[in-house]
């Protein structure tokens, strides 16, 4: 088959959240062309498979594309979320994107999609659908979008066995199948475990009739502390403060998590377990208290072998309950942990460049692309707050976040650049701040004040995990 030659300034490999908020940037800060490959039938990603209940975690002002709005300024009138910014669905996320693609990508002439596409390496990809094979000039650079690999438990391989007759399924069908079972076992203590849990509370699935297998319980962020919105300003910029006064004031890394615990930065579904995990993932006070009426929580470590009369872990099992259906959420969500350049060459490798915002850190890295032209400066601006795994990995990611956000402070034209972003927001709270509001201004104070120690308590903690190999 004929290979057909297309040009362009950037290749951008990937149609997820990453890739088309790298895309939109280009599109409206410069004139490039761009061309984007991705597997899917449709824009953003793993989405397309995502399950029939998920939502996001922290509100929906933080997500997307910074040209076009997700949020719609709604604030949840009832639910475990109630109170807070809108939280979008699965739906409404895949609905948004597609219509970003079409309504703003597409129309622009200068952007060419090629979906059901795989990209093959060496500026080459082929379709999915007839083989047609494809050869890209590249101008300027290529973007590598799926870097941020997303694991789902639809496509991810578990890492335990099971026997046929064991009622199970991955949570993405289990709509599919969740009829007629007395008892449900949610494996994963995670993300999509936590929704899952919370997916069959508020389908009136009792309490005692949940089984919950958590591997390692996990540090939680208080949502209420997300908001960006200037009513919110005590809960986010509060919890900034508090954070950072709660670094500075601790003696070890454990009086460290104490402190952030007893702040409200950090939650935990049981005060008389301590969290071994961070992933970053977001609960609303309600949704703690509802995860808390479970009273039957498993705690044996990785479920390594599933039949229907146990499950099986390293020395220790547990029966199951009768007719129960498993249900499997334990994929990780985030697969690559290795931080490689963001630029190298002729190619950006998208991550993130602030804690838990990878959209906001591609549209930022898509900017800095944009709007400087020395590559050292380009690196020196987007430095990668590695993603959190364990518990000790609240430190460097925390560390690094802080040194970026010192370096765009110093840089005049990109702070203005984040006030003025729509996937920032908190920058807009701090300069709401009147000049006479005395309560606020304190709150600021604090955060500057406490900023400086807490980082030197961060390097001093880092440099003793590092000494003990745990780092």
């Amino acid at each position: 088959m004929k290979t057909e030659h297309l040009t362009c300034d950037y290749l951008v490999v990937g149609s997820g959240a990453v890739g088309m908020a790298f895309a939109d940037v280009l599109l409206h800060e410069t004139d490039a062309t761009i061309v984007i490959v991705d597997k899917y039938a449709k824009p953003g990603g793993h989405w397309n498979l995502a399950y029939p209940f998920v939502t996001l975690h922290q509100p929906s002002a933080f997500y997307g594309v910074c040209s076009r709005e997700l949020n719609r300024g709604v604030i949840d009138k009832c639910g475990l979320n109630e109170g807070l910014m809108g939280l979008a669905s699965g739906q409404e996320v895949s609905a948004y994107f597609d219509a970003v693609m079409n309504e703003t990508f597409l129309p622009s002439g200068r952007v060419q999609y090629f979906p059901l596409c795989e990209y093959k390496g060496s500026k080459q990809f082929s379709s999915l659908v007839n083989g047609k094979n494809y050869e890209v000039r590249i101008k300027k650079k290529i973007v590598d979008a799926t870097y941020l690999n997303t694991s789902i438990p639809l496509t991810h391989t578990p890492s335990f066995t099971r026997d046929d007759d064991v009622a199970f399924t991955p949570v993405n069908t289990v709509t599919q199948h969740i009829a007629h079972y007395d008892n449900y076992v949610v494996i994963g203590g995670g993300k999509t475990g936590i929704d899952t849990c919370l997916w069959l509370l508020e389908n009136r699935v009792a309490p005692a009739n949940i089984h919950w297998v958590i591997s390692r319980d996990a540090w939680l962020l208080n949502r209420k502390n997300t908001q960006p919105l200037d009513d919110f300003f005590f809960n986010t910029i509060g919890a900034q403060a508090n954070q950072m006064e709660a670094i500075a004031g601790s003696q070890s890394i454990e009086d460290m998590f104490d402190k952030l615990a007893a702040s409200g930065v950090l939650l935990r579904i049981d005060e008389s377990v301590r969290p071994s995990m961070f992933h970053g993932a977001t609960v609303s006070e309600r949704e703690l208290e509802a995860l808390r009426t479970l009273s039957s929580v498993i705690r044996q470590g990785r479920v390594k072998h599933i039949s229907k009369e146990a499950l099986e872990f390293d020395g220790a099992c547990w029966n199951m309950p009768d007719n129960a259906l498993v249900i499997d959420c334990s994929a990780s969500a985030l697969t690559n942990l290795t931080i490689k350049p963001v630029f190298n060459g002729e190619t950006i490798t998208p991550q993130t460049v602030r804690a838990y915002q990878p959209v906001f850190s591609a549209a930022l890295i898509a900017h800095v692309e944009a709007a400087y032209t020395d590559e050292k400066q380009k690196q020196y601006l987007t430095q990668v707050v590695p993603l959190p795994n364990r518990d000790i990995d609240w430190l460097p990611m925390t560390a690094a976040m802080l040194r970026n956000m010192k370096v765009w402070s110093e840089d005049e034209e990109l702070r203005r650049w984040i006030h003025d972003c729509r996937l920032d927001g908190f920058s807009r709270i701090v300069h709401n701040v009147a000049k006479d509001d005395i309560e606020k201004l304190q709150v600021l104070g604090r955060l500057k004040g406490a900023a400086a120690p807490a980082m030197q308590k961060l390097m001093g903690y880092m440099h003793e995990l590092k000494a003990t190999g745990q780092l």
